[in-house]
């Protein structure tokens, strides 16, 4: 029965606007539902019980409400709830006057609920063109408001405050900020973004930053809106010592964007009055699937980025490169300029100027079957240094590769056979001795052998052994060629089946060898997973080609180790070794990542042997900690460690002391670098960031439930 009166009030609701302008285009009649409807003459509708009303997206809860026709007017019984089409804003009331069509009225003790966070709560609250709400005597906060605790954690009182939906933005009249129910900051005017709005131009959460070596800031970032594609973000730091501004300009393009991001500073810490860096990235799609990257990286001196915490990188690289990838080929070409920022290191006797263009592309031959690698490569190397010899000489080459492999299987037994040969065409200029044209070539053969043994037990647990042994046999015809890209070589489970361990085309592995390894693999349904890898290289003769740091020096290689331990997805331990038949280590390395519902955790040791060939007079060995913990009721604490074992101290150490709830997110955090050298000096910064949700961004990773805290 209540649907028939519903039925008939939608009619009656909509007859003012059909008689204020008939030959207007119709308007949608808006729908009554209520356990009780009654009507008192023609135009006058009182229902009451459970009573909602809808009217082009906009619903209206209510306990009972009355409807003049004459005056098109919606006299509320709250508690009342009106809901605007989307969703992202709730009215709650006592007590409402609305017009027919639920855009315009005023309502008492009323509160206003945006994007399910934002709560404004007013004396009254006025409702004009379904646009503006303007709330009387207001208080503004994202923060749960208990019985318990009633004052909340931090609010802003106004005499009133405008939201306008259409452009997503809150204004503030005579603003007060109050943290714990305290006034601590007052603005005659304030303006805030909706938090529906995801992109607007205004301030951004403030920094705090003090260093005793570059004096005390308050980092004030200001965000400007240009257009949907585009913005700019401009950072001045105010405080003592040097002056910087920092900037970031970001645009998105149809098919790519760019990012510009760079500061410049004003200090009496060089002999340079002005200081700065400029680092920008872009990427754009072009047609027939390739890519266009661009990167740009500069810097006013080589401790400036350092010195302020801009960026940790010793080497700047510059280049463009245009590239496309697909299932069987990669074509490439590009050019780059390095700069080292290293203390004792100049970039005239680098090659910092070097272009490459290559293509690789695989087949599967129908006649021998297996699969066919062809890659073809074009490099050139400059040295502004006019040294005749290593420190100045320029290097162009080409290079080139057919790698043949393929796979059968006897009875158990994986048999892979694998055919090479690579090639090369050096002109080299101030190179001494090297000086001139070479033409070399590098062919390779060789057959490896796995035999895989799997057995699983009643309780589900798998192992998996496997042994295998792979020969090799190369050998280098042409005479020697300048080595640039293949200084740094390494042992390892990924490279221990290789036919060449070099990382570049300069120098090929040669002589006939024995690769030799073991693998087993323990699974179980409980989630620990252990695997154990280990293995040696053995030679027919010392070619005398690796370094001893590389562990692949002598007749026999050190023996490698790796061993990788995982319990689900909470903890994990990974280790791999390199030591000899004395059990003296050439390296060692050890991880653990250790994640539960309160802490997160990840360790390493790392051990090097020294080795003058790879520019390292002294044993490296390094233990980096870092750690988080959750205390209690939104409270984290964070450490982070770096410790030199060769010079007896730390490198650099970090504390955090962060808090997060519904309606805040803030860290204290203190750093110490003891780095010391001829351009950056040893520094200990403090700083401490505050976040208000929804006006600013919280620390990366938090999410916070809304609950209510004692």
């Amino acid at each position: 029965m209540a649907y028939i009166f519903a039925a008939t009030l939608a009619v009656l609701l909509c007859l003012p606007h059909l008689a204020a302008a008939q030959s207007a285009p119709a308007i949608a009649p808006a729908t009554l539902i209520a356990d009780n409807i009654r009507f008192d003459g023609t135009s006058s509708v009182t229902a009451d019980g459970s009573v909602e009303v809808f009217f082009e997206g906009t619903r209206l809860r209510a306990q009972s409400i009355s409807f003049d026709g004459e005056t098109d007017r919606l006299v509320v019984q709250g508690p009342m709830t009106l809901t605007e089409p989307s969703g992202n804003t709730v009215i709650i009331a006592d007590f409402g006057e609305l017009s027919s069509d639920l855009q315009n009225g005023v309502m008492q003790s009323a509160r206003l609920v945006l994007d399910r966070e934002l709560q404004i709560a007013a004396t009254e609250i006025n409702r004009s063109e379904g646009r503006y709400t303007q709330a009387y005597q207001a208080v503004a906060s994202y923060c749960e408001v208990c019985f318990e605790n009633p004052t909340p954690l931090w609010e802003i009182r106004a005499r009133r405050i405008i939201h306008d939906e259409a452009e997503q933005q809150l204004y503030f009249n005579n603003a007060h900020l109050r943290v714990l129910g305290i006034p601590v900051f007052y603005l005659p005017q304030l303006r805030l973004p909706d938090p529906n709005l995801e992109r607007a131009t205004g301030f951004l959460v403030p920094d705090s930053r003090q260093d005793n070596v570059t004096g005390t800031h308050l980092l004030t970032p200001y965000f400007i809106r240009l257009g949907d594609h585009a913005d700019l973000t401009l950072t001045p730091w105010i405080g003592t010592g040097g002056q910087t501004v920092e900037g970031r300009y970001r645009q998105a393009f149809r098919h790519g964007y760019i990012q510009l991001d760079g500061a410049l500073t004003w200090d009496d810490l060089t002999d340079d009055d002005t200081r700065g860096y400029f680092f920008s990235v872009g990427t754009f799609d072009l047609p027939r699937d390739f890519t266009l990257d661009l990167q740009a990286q500069a810097v006013s001196d080589r401790g400036y980025l350092r010195t302020y915490d801009f960026s940790g990188v010793d080497l700047l690289e510059s280049f463009v490169r245009l590239s496309r990838v697909d299932r069987e080929q990669y074509v490439g070409v590009s050019a780059t300029v390095y700069e080292t920022l290293r203390d004792g290191v100049d970039n005239d006797t680098l090659p910092t100027r070097v272009g490459r263009a290559e293509i690789t592309r695989r087949f599967t031959p129908n006649l021998i079957g297996g699969i066919l690698t062809a890659d073809l490569e074009a490099t050139t190397l400059y040295r502004f240094s006019d040294i005749d010899g290593p420190d100045g000489r320029d290097v162009s080459r080409i290079t080139g590769m057919l790698d043949w492999r393929r796979t059968e299987v006897y009875g158990g037994l994986v048999t892979t056979f694998e055919g090479a040969m690579h090639g090369g065409y050096y002109n080299t200029r101030q190179g001494g001795d090297l000086d001139g044209q070479e033409t070399r070539l590098t062919p390779y053969a060789a057959v490896e052998m796995r035999y895989p043994l799997q057995a699983a037990g009643a309780n589900g647990v798998s192992h998996l052994i496997e042994p295998a042994a792979q020969l090799v046999w190369s050998d280098t015809y042409g005479d020697p060629v300048p080595n640039e890209d293949s200084f740094l070589v390494e042992l390892d489970e990924a490279n221990l089946f290789s036919l060449d361990r070099f990382p570049g085309s300069d120098q090929r592995e040669t002589g006939a060898r024995a690769n030799v390894g073991l693998t087993y693999t323990r699974s179980a349904p409980s989630g620990f997973h252990w695997s154990l890898a280990g293995g040696l290289v053995l030679r027919a003769q010392d070619e005398d080609q690796f370094t001893e740091g590389s562990g692949l020096d002598g007749v026999q290689s050190d023996y490698l180790v790796a061993t990788h331990l995982r319990f689900g997805q909470n903890l994990s331990l990974i280790n791999r070794a390199l030591f000899d038949t004395n059990f003296d280590f050439t390296s060692s390395e050890i991880s653990l990542f250790w994640t539960g519902e309160r802490h997160t955790l990840g360790t390493s040791y790392t051990y090097l042997e020294s080795d003058l060939a790879e520019d390292r007079p002294r044993d490296l060995a390094e233990w980096i900690f870092d750690a988080r913990y959750e205390i209690d009721s939104g409270w984290d604490a964070g450490v982070d460690w770096r410790y030199d074992f060769t010079d007896g101290g730390p490198t650099s150490t970090g504390l955090s002391l962060g808090f997060a709830n519904e309606c805040v997110d803030m860290e204290f955090s203190v750093s110490r670098s003891y780095t010391d050298s001829a351009t950056v000096e040893p520094s200990t910064t403090f700083g401490f960031e505050v976040a208000l949700a929804g006006f600013g961004a919280s620390r990366e990773g938090r999410s916070t439930a809304r609950s209510c805290r004692g």
